[in-house]
């Protein structure tokens, strides 16, 4: 079946079946490998996309189900004010060990700050949990996104 959808910006034409994850679209048909299979259930949060901004699981997320939505992708999340904070701060706090969950976490992480510029600790919690790191540097995740709230000042990010 015949699908447009808008990805970071652009619209690309796919021809898949309907029921078809939104991970395998981006990363099988249109070669986006930035979005990582974990788990393949929702549960791990490598596959975290944003969908009109929400954090979204594209493992489990079918591409028929898309529609008009906006979605962007690690490969675009940096050109957000708080996608670009957010990287910005992974970097300044050395964030990442092995780096394969690291793509869900960031777009995780943007959304919160995009939703929330100030978040709490609870927030955090909330917005991060469910994205799994072997390497645990949860410490390092929450330090990063404290950092990326207190740069983004009284103006709202989005």
């Amino acid at each position: 079946m015949a699908f447009t959808i808008d990805i970071n910006g652009i619209p690309r034409s796919i021809d898949v079946d309907g029921d078809t994850p939104l991970l395998w679209v981006l990363r099988d048909v249109l070669g986006m490998t930035g979005t990582k299979f974990g788990c393949g259930v929702a549960l791990c949060g490598a596959c975290t996309v944003h969908i009109d901004g929400t954090a979204t699981r594209a493992c489990i997320t079918p591409v028929d189900s898309v529609g008009s939505s906006k979605v962007t992708t690690i490969e675009a999340v940096g050109a957000t004010p708080a996608g670009a904070k957010i990287q910005q701060a992974w970097l300044d706090h050395e964030v990442v060990q092995c780096g394969y969950c690291q793509s869900g976490q960031i777009m995780s992480a943007s959304a919160l700050l995009a939703s929330n510029p100030h978040p709490s600790d609870a927030d955090i919690d909330d917005a991060m949990s469910g994205n799994i790191c072997r390497c645990g540097t949860y410490v390092r995740i929450r330090e990063a996104i404290k950092l990326a709230a207190q740069s983004s000042g009284k103006a709202g990010l989005s």
